[in-house]
């Protein structure tokens, strides 16, 4: 996992708590995901009217 180990992890993941707070980590990982999700979409259907033709 990008060349990370599970302390790595642990420390990223104490420091994001201690950051945001626990009640806004979830709203974070929904936001992420949406985003994530929508640009797969994008990679995977490219609208052909997006594109410029010269």
């Amino acid at each position: 996992m990008f060349g990370l180990g599970w302390p790595e992890v642990a420390i990223i993941l104490v420091v994001a708590l201690l950051i945001f707070g626990p009640k806004k980590i979830p709203e974070i990982g929904s936001s992420l995901g949406k985003t994530l999700r929508g640009f797969k979409e994008e990679v995977n259907n490219p609208n052909d009217e997006d594109e410029f033709d010269n």
